[in-house]
Order: structure tokens, then C-alpha cells, then sequence
């Protein structure tokens, strides 16, 4: 790989802020629709229609909160996967005197001297996938405050801006600021499972959707005029990864739809008023989901008051939004790291030349 650390971090970022514009609208409404409150604020008492005027009121409210913890979170993502992958990688019995395929760390950088106090056997798989758990635990840290504050000013009713909302949902934490933190455990136990059913997929359907284009590329090969090298690599970085992590991610979406329900119910009572627009939470609110109840009991429940579909509320939304959301965020990703990659690649050529 011809990427640096700062290469990936900008990659990511960007990709990360852009899906964060286009999809928060659906997340908004996978959050109003999870709600416990949402047959009372978003239908009519009285004939039991959806109130479209307030279900689709605001959807970009607190989307502020995501955008400035994005580029923080992805860094502590990728620092953190980077760090553990060399550690484990260093520490294995296996070890070559060269670095894995796909890190960025230079041959020379800090983390090839970090090792274990031990030697381990694990196969290459289960060290990547404890690096992106380590990763996503320290990434979660970050995100959590912003997740709890997005989802709680998502359900604000009758603010009139996007920093209306906010500061309502602010003033909520004022005395208590440390239940920022109250959905951590719920926001990794999703996280994790999800991460761990979509990246073993998306890989599998990428790579089958590579060798298939390449497949036909040989058999037409003497038909028409060939494409240039860096638009065939684009097509299969950008294109391709696109699409396979835009099918990873609804079966995982979808698969693990109970988790994030639950999630959003623990979010929601972090605040005294998660669940509507007032500073009164209704009592059968209070009755269900309280803040230091276990996941187990949210879910329990959540099944005991709603039914088991009541664990998949939002469920298409939320498969939906994730297969825009990670189709686009990771086209844009690779996009963006083929992009730098091949100017990074450009001006060492002009330097070589000018023997610079």
C-alpha cells in the first residue's frame, strides 16, 4: 500500500462527513420510529394515521454532534487498529521480517518495534478481528456522547433550527453529563456483531464480484478497446467495493436490527425527556425503559409491553440507510485513498526525476 497514516485518515474522514449528510435523515427517522413514545407523538390519538408533518419535521436535528465526533472517531479507529494489528502481527510466530499486506505504518515507523511480552499461533483473521475490536471500543468512547445526543435531539418536537434542538438536549445533561456516556455498552454490543457479520461478507461478495468482472474482461478481451489501468483499478475499488458493502451491510443491518432497538432505548432515557418534546416523560415511558436497567431487561421489556417486533422497529430503515450509508462510505474511501495514493505516487516519480 502507497498510502500514509494521513492518507487514510483523510480518506476516511471525508467519506465519513459526506455519508453523514446524505443518510442522517433516515437515521432520524429509524430513531422516531424505535421510540417508545411514537404511536403517541407521531399518530393521531383518534384514528391511528402517522402524523407525516411531525414525523418528517426536523431530520437533520442534531446532526452536528455526529459531524464533530466523526473525525475524531475514525482517527482513534484507525490508530488503534493499526497499533494492535503490528503488535499482534509482531508478537506471532509467523512473524516475516516484512509488514501484512494493507498496513501503513513505514517500514522503519515506531509500531515495528512493539511486541507482545509473549509469542502467539492465532491465524491472520482473528488478529485483524481483535484490532478492529480494540479499535471500535476506543472508537465508541467518542461516539457515544454524540450518539445520545443526536437521538435524544432527533425526538425534540416544535424547535424551529437544527441548534434549537441541541441546546434543549444540552440543558438535559447540564447536571448530569456523565450519562453522555449511559449507551456505551448498548452502542458496542451493536457495533461489534455488526462489524463482525458485515466485513467477512463485504469481502467475500467483493472479491466474487472482482473475479467475475475479470472473468469477463479475459473472455472479451480481443473485442473493443481495453480500459486504462487506473480507471479499471477505480472501477474495482470504488465501484465494486460499493456495491458489496452496500449488500454486507443490510444483511447485517438487518440481522442485528434487536441490538440497535435496544440501543436507542437506553440512549433515549439518558435523558429526563428522551422521549418527547416536553420536560415530562409520560409514565408508561418511565414504566419501560429506565436508565439503569440492563440491555437484558430494555429487551425483555421491550418484548413484555411491544412483542417480539418490537425489536425490529425500523428495521427497513435502518437496512436501507446502511446499505446507502456503507455502499457510499467505503466507494468514497477506497475512492479517496486511490486518489491520494496515485498523486502521493506522482510527485515521488517527479522527485525521483529531478533527483530531488
Amino acid at each position: 500500500m502507497y498510502n500514509t497514516h494521513s492518507d487514510i485518515w483523510v480518506a476516511g474522514a471525508f467519506a465519513a462527513v459526506v455519508v453523514d449528510f446524505v443518510v442522517y435523515p433516515f437515521d432520524t427517522l429509524k430513531t422516531r420510529v424505535q421510540s417508545p413514545n411514537y404511536h403517541k407523538v407521531f399518530k393521531d390519538a383518534r384514528t391511528g394515521a402517522v402524523q407525516r408533518s411531525i414525523l418528517f419535521r426536523g431530520l437533520y436535528q442534531g446532526v452536528w454532534s455526529v459531524v464533530f465526533s466523526t473525525i475524531p472517531a475514525s482517527g482513534a479507529f484507525f490508530t488503534t487498529y493499526e497499533a494492535v494489528k503490528s503488535i499482534m502481527y509482531n508478537s506471532s510466530i509467523r512473524a516475516p521480517t516484512s509488514m501484512p499486506s494493507g498496513n501503513t505504518a513505514s517500514p522503519n515507523g515506531s509500531l515495528n518495534s512493539l511486541r507482545l511480552p509473549f509469542t502467539h499461533s492465532l491465524p491472520t483473521p482473528i488478529m485483524h478481528g481483535i484490532a478492529s475490536s480494540a479499535g471500535e471500543m476506543v472508537s465508541c468512547l467518542m461516539l457515544t456522547p454524540a450518539e445520545v445526543l443526536k437521538q435524544n435531539a432527533q425526538m425534540i418536537q416544535g424547535s424551529q433550527t437544527n441548534n434549537s434542538a441541541m441546546r434543549q438536549v444540552l440543558l438535559r445533561f447540564r447536571r448530569h453529563p456523565w450519562r453522555l456516556w449511559s449507551g456505551y455498552t448498548a452502542l458496542v454490543g451493536r457495533n461489534l456483531p455488526t462489524t463482525a457479520l458485515q466485513f467477512p461478507l463485504f469481502e467475500y461478495v467483493r472479491s466474487y464480484l472482482i473475479d467475475r468482472r475479470r472473468q469477463r474482461k479475459a473472455t472479451n478481451s480481443n473485442t473493443g478497446r481495453p480500459p486504462s489501468e487506473q480507471s479499471d483499478q477505480l472501477v474495482e475499488r470504488a465501484g465494486l467495493t460499493g456495491i458489496a458493502a452496500a449488500f454486507s451491510g443490510t444483511i447485517a443491518a438487518t440481522v442485528t436490527t434487536p441490538i440497535d432497538v435496544i440501543k436507542t432505548r437506553v440512549m433515549l432515557s439518558a435523558s429526563d425527556a428522551g422521549t418527547s418534546g416536553s420536560e415530562v416523560v409520560s409514565s408508561e415511558a418511565r414504566t419501560k425503559i429506565k436508565p439503569s436497567k440492563s440491555l437484558i431487561s430494555v429487551g425483555r421489556d421491550i418484548i413484555r409491553y411491544e412483542g417480539i417486533s418490537g425489536l425490529f422497529k425500523g428495521g427497513l430503515i435502518r437496512a436501507g440507510w446502511t446499505a446507502i450509508a456503507l455502499g457510499l462510505y467505503l466507494s468514497l474511501y477506497e475512492g479517496g485513498r486511490f486518489y491520494l495514493e496515485n498523486r502521493r505516487k506522482e510527485r515521488d516519480r517527479i522527485s525521483g526525476k529531478l533527483g530531488v
